[in-house]
């Protein structure tokens, strides 16, 4: 089985009110829940807001810190799950499911490797 990232990118913004959000994470659950059964379930979970994040960069031989997203812009990573498939095709079929829950845009990316590897 390979290894998919699934990275929903949300909008810049506050948080939706309960009548939108709670339709909308009834969906997700669903589709996690979808995932387990198929057994294609790794991780997944939510991100704080990009105002929270902090990034490290390399400046000089020193690692310096800087508070606020990497890529200031109108999006950002809002959630990730990791899932195994078969293939691409497969992959890309959860993608348009969690597209379809979260009414979100939804990057699909593959892992490098086995994931083994990287949990070694």
């Amino acid at each position: 089985m390979k290894h998919f990232l699934l990275a929903i990118q949300q909008p810049d913004g506050g948080v939706p009110e309960p009548g939108v959000l709670e339709p909308i994470m009834r969906k997700v659950q669903a589709f996690n829940k979808e995932l387990r059964d198929a057994d294609c379930w790794v991780f997944a979970g939510g991100l704080q807001p990009p105002g929270a994040a902090v990034v490290v960069r390399l400046e000089e031989g020193e690692a310096t810190v800087s508070e606020g997203p990497y890529v200031p812009g109108g999006e950002h990573i809002g959630g990730m799950t990791i899932l195994k498939a078969r293939d691409l095709k497969e992959a890309l079929g959860w993608a348009r499911k969690l597209a379809r829950a979260t009414t979100l845009p939804v990057e699909l990316r593959e892992f490098q490797g086995e994931m083994d590897e990287h949990l070694a």
